[in-house]
């Protein structure tokens, strides 16, 4: 079944995006990727589209965080909670061009977390954070393991001493978000750590943020986007925070220190659609942001256009996905 985006001001729109590897070309196609944690699909969705709808994807399982596509080989890769691993499907292509609503399964890795929340990839490294809960004994990791063409290996398991959620990997620097806490972490010289516990580089408080989930960065802009889910339980009071100029700010605030009012830009308030929003991806060539929100209305896919101000700012476009758990984008040649 295809869903068709909604937009707020007019009924047909021409959706333009990037993925977060900061790519840009004017012949590209730019496609937004989500997984759910209630319906087991994979939802594409073609956004040059002067009426974009989605082709949605059965996957092994019903429940999945985190989700990344190489289009070259032709393979999605996500983080199942189902199953407690990660995976990797190929024939989207195929399926795009009308030829199946169900992926294959081609190879996953060993069980060796649970509960997992994010993935994020740099070259043929995947890192996967699990989240703590009482299956795992409350013990919040971060896992490294290397991909080939089949298979997934394990290279690192680390422990941290917080809550993990959202990550994001910007060369050897990984940006993690410390949740049930207005925090986040980053790791410097991220793959030079060797197993066991490691400790962040800086730990900075986002001033006014209740509970961080999702973050993405863009080197081309030097713009930090995280996500506020406020209360867990309400369907009204998320927030998408915008800090530009990210690397100078995160310089001067000292560890354990607090990044000002002033220096965020804030989306909030009824109009906005917000909830809890988990997790976020950034076109910096439009300069759109893109949000997988899990409560309002069941579940939305929600764009805004990167605001200036501060303020209770419609989205762009809306549409609904039950249970959507994370986005991710890429561009793909014409």
């Amino acid at each position: 079944m295809k869903n068709l985006f909604l937009s707020v001001s007019i009924v047909s729109v021409l959706f333009m995006s990037c993925d977060d590897n900061d790519t840009n070309s004017k012949v590209d196609d730019l496609m937004v990727v989500t997984t759910s944690n209630t319906s087991g699909k994979a939802s594409f969705t073609n956004l040059s589209d002067d009426n974009p709808v989605s082709d949605n994807f059965t996957l092994s399982g019903t429940d999945f965080d985190g989700a990344y596509f190489d289009n070259d080989s032709d393979e999605l890769i996500v983080a199942s909670r189902t199953n407690n691993r990660l995976e990797a499907y190929d024939g989207v292509n195929t399926g795009l061009n009308g030829g199946s609503t169900t992926l294959e399964l081609a190879y996953f890795s060993t069980s060796d977390f649970d509960s997992p929340r994010e993935i994020a990839v740099s070259g043929d490294k995947v890192i996967v954070t699990q989240d703590q809960s009482l299956a795992n004994g409350n013990v919040s990791k971060i896992l490294v393991y290397q991909k080939s063409e089949t298979s997934f290996t394990l290279l690192n398991e680390y422990t941290v001493d917080f809550k993990v959620w959202g990550i994001h990997i910007e060369g050897q620097s990984l940006y993690a978000v410390a949740d049930l806490t207005s925090d986040i972490v980053v790791f410097n010289n991220f793959f030079s750590n060797i197993n066991g516990a490691i400790t962040p580089t800086k730990r900075v408080t986002i001033e006014g943020l209740v509970r961080t989930h999702g973050l993405t960065y863009s080197s081309r802009d030097n713009v930090m986007i995280l996500t506020d889910i406020g209360n867990a339980a309400l369907d009204n009071d998320g927030a998408i925070i915008v800090i530009n100029g990210f690397t100078d700010v995160l310089s001067s605030t000292a560890n354990l220190g607090t990044i000002a009012l002033s220096n965020q830009i804030k989306i909030s308030g009824f109009n906005t659609h917000l909830g809890n929003p988990v997790d976020v991806s950034y076109d910096n060539v439009k300069e759109n942001i893109y949000v997988a929100e899990r409560l309002f209305s069941g579940g939305q896919v929600i764009a805004f256009s990167k605001p200036k101000v501060s303020g209770n700012q419609e989205p762009k476009s809306f549409r609904t996905e039950a249970g959507v758990s994370s986005i991710f984008i890429y561009r793909v040649k014409r």
